[in-house]
């Protein structure tokens, strides 16, 4: 009776845990708007003086009703995201949202959200999508979304979307499951580190010669997101 009392219990608290660490921590209160300025460092930011809280603290005028300039992207894309650093009502509130727009044949390339899902709508045009799931399998799941179509991308999958359309743009919004979801994308983590990653590594890694690796990393690996 007593071992089955105590499995229950680690069963319990198994189920706690995961739910406390499946994303941002729940609020204990209606809303702990971010205060940015404070000394203090946790984990998110320090709640700002309830008194002091006004409508602003959780609004952000006109940010995703135009479109982006793509042009200046090489991989044809940009990403405005509206996070807590935009919107400090949205500190505890686990959930952010973002606009991309795709040039004609423009893509978001592969990347990760560490600490986010993803549900990504199409609002003009045409998107190849898609998410690789983890090792062994690496299995890719796809689709072409036209305008109204609805994709999920599960948090830490690597993930992409690109316009196939070469004479028309494209337009998404996506809602993610964190406060500050954060982005890695993997051609400018892996070949644009700070300082680089050893050119050994990466060829033995991507089973090349050292000189294609010295290549890809002398290569400017731009940030599509703003």
């Amino acid at each position: 009776m007593a071992s089955s009392s105590c499995f229950l219990l680690a069963a319990l608290l198994a189920l706690v845990a995961s739910q406390a660490i499946a994303s941002d921590p729940s609020p204990l209160q209606d809303f702990c708007v971010a205060d940015k300025h404070s000394p203090v460092r946790v984990n998110g930011f320090v709640c700002k003086d309830p008194m002091t809280v006004n409508a602003d603290d959780f609004f952000k005028a006109a940010m995703l009703d135009k479109p982006r300039n793509t042009m200046m992207s090489k991989v044809g894309s940009n990403v405005t995201l509206i996070n807590v650093m935009q919107i400090p009502g949205l500190n505890t509130l686990g959930i952010s949202l973002a606009r991309i727009d795709y040039a004609p044949l423009g893509e978001n390339p592969p990347h990760t959200h560490p600490r986010a899902t993803e549900i990504l709508t199409v609002l003009e045009g045409t998107l190849y999508v898609g998410f690789v799931t983890s090792n062994p399998d690496n299995k890719l799941f796809a689709k072409v979304l036209k305008k109204g179509d609805v994709f999920v991308f599960p948090q830490g999958l690597i993930h992409f979307q690109f316009n196939p359309i070469y004479n028309k743009p494209a337009v998404a919004i996506a809602a993610l499951s964190s406060q500050n979801p954060g982005v890695i994308t993997i051609a400018n983590a892996v070949f644009g580190s700070k300082p680089p990653i050893s050119d050994d590594v990466l060829a033995k890694a991507f089973q090349v010669e050292k000189g294609t690796i010295d290549w890809l990393q002398a290569q400017f690996w731009e940030n599509n997101h703003y």
